[in-house]
């Protein structure tokens, strides 16, 4: 069962796991419609269930799953402030409940979508997973951080095997939001000048999509008992370069570039202005990315150009 399997890193899951495996979807479409996998809904070994997690009666009649895959998500990281709640209900209160779920019909697996942002502003960099005390300065963080806190005490007592999985910035087709779409879309309405929220010094990891999903499936194979595993690459893509790569891939020219500045020239509230995981773990495995931060922001760009319909 993959939860929020119709969104972003979900409906990829899905093309990474359709061949050989029965799928069940659960996503209430709330972050985009059902376009990502709209191929895959009539086809036999897959099941797709229009619902919400937070609503825990539209799962009863799940059946046969043995492997949970937790991706659903409110995932506005930038509008937490505007109103944490929505956090709380849809990562801590959605976890609980399909936590619930696992328990009432004995599921013993579950990959989790956790995030860097429970770290907060971490003092070392890059950041190990056994770094403390997390002090998360967004909802986003502390619902993640929640869920994590969840996930460890319900596999101490029934036995779950949990890999959790801390995401740098994931980046890649089929994304909905994020700093590419945003820049692609500002730069669609006005190609003389682009807004970059914070200084343009914001310097994060970055993570294609596909070395994402694959991991999280190598890794959670080759665990034996509940563990958290940092997902990113060892480089950094600042903010800046990020701007100067979509108006290079669309074929513009004398883009202004205006910097709002903001505290500390973050770019939001609760936005973490440098993020870089220690990911030796995740490569202890023998896991290697097929692409670096830079590279996969380059192809991200592209891929994300190219389903918006952009041509120079």
């Amino acid at each position: 069962m993959i939860t929020g399997g119709a969104g972003f890193i979900g409906s990829n899951m899905v093309e990474r796991l359709y061949d050989g495996n029965r799928l069940t979807v659960v996503d209430n479409l709330s972050n985009v419609d059902s376009r990502y996998i709209g191929k895959y809904i009539n086809s036999n070994g897959f099941r797709f269930i229009n619902a919400d997690i937070v609503s825990m009666p539209e799962m009863n009649d799940l059946d046969d799953v043995d492997v949970v895959i937790h991706l659903a998500a409110n995932s506005d990281v930038r509008n937490g402030s505007n109103g944490p709640e929505v956090d709380f209900r849809n990562n801590v209160v959605g976890t609980f409940n399909l936590l619930e779920y696992m328990r009432k019909n004995d599921v013993k697996e579950l990959l989790f979508a956790s995030s860097s942002t429970v770290y907060g502003e971490a003092s070392k960099l890059p950041t190990p997973e056994d770094y403390g005390p997390y002090m998360p300065i967004s909802s986003y963080g502390a619902s993640k951080m929640a869920g994590e806190g969840f996930i460890t005490a319900y596999s101490h007592y029934y036995g779950i095997k949990a890999t959790i999985f801390r995401f740098a910035n994931i980046v890649g087709k089929n994304s909905t939001h994020g700093v590419i779409f945003d820049f692609i879309k500002k730069l669609q309405k006005n190609q003389h000048e682009l807004e970059i929220l914070g200084d343009g010094t914001q310097k994060k990891s970055y993570m294609h999509v596909t070395d994402c999903v694959s991991s999280m499936i190598y890794v959670h194979e080759r665990m034996g008992r509940t563990e958290i595993v940092n997902l990113g690459n060892r480089e950094m893509t600042s903010v800046t370069t990020i701007a100067q790569k979509v108006v290079e891939k669309m074929g513009l020219q004398g883009v202004k570039f205006r910097y709002t500045g903001g505290r500390d020239g973050r770019g939001w509230a609760g936005d973490v202005k440098v993020a870089q995981l220690d990911v030796t773990k995740l490569f202890g495995t023998g896991w290697k990315n097929s692409l670096n931060s830079d590279q996969a922001v380059e192809k991200a760009v592209e891929e994300t150009l190219q389903q918006m319909g952009w041509t120079n």
